[in-house]
């Protein structure tokens, strides 16, 4: 079990609750199913098939979830996932490249890169008069 503590949640007031792994995962099973669409996406894009992926890298704190890790493994045929680098940096290691890139100060290898954002925009919720 762990507890979800949102402070404020509606006209001041606060939401306590504890919730086990297991409906957690039941509730969010399709927005995890849904990342996989994303990943189809990219590899529809680059045309590319996933049999030919080397190496699964997580991005982004969400990977830290092992129901989206159980996910994408199965997807990607139980090929192991690369957890070799902290999901959060990555994110801050894929903006420092982008910034690079846009600068044009980065060196010749930086400036044969090409960052893509795949992820869908966060959506955020404010009343009348609030931000």
């Amino acid at each position: 079990m762990t507890t979800v503590d949102i402070d404020s949640l509606y006209e001041g007031i606060d939401y306590h609750a504890k919730i086990s792994q297991a409906r957690f995962e039941a509730l969010n099973l399709n927005l995890f199913r849904s990342c996989l669409d994303t990943v189809e996406k990219c590899l529809r894009d680059a045309e590319m098939d996933k049999n030919n992926v080397q190496e699964v890298v997580l991005v982004g704190g969400s990977t830290r979830i092992p129901k989206v890790q159980q996910l994408l493994q199965q997807f990607f045929n139980g090929k192991e996932l690369c957890k070799n680098i902290n999901p959060e940096e990555a994110v801050a290691y894929g903006a420092a490249v982008q910034a690079a890139i846009l600068s044009g100060k980065g060196s010749q290898n930086i400036k044969n890169l090409m960052v893509l954002d795949v992820t869908r925009p966060i959506n955020g919720l404010s009343s009348e008069g609030e931000c």
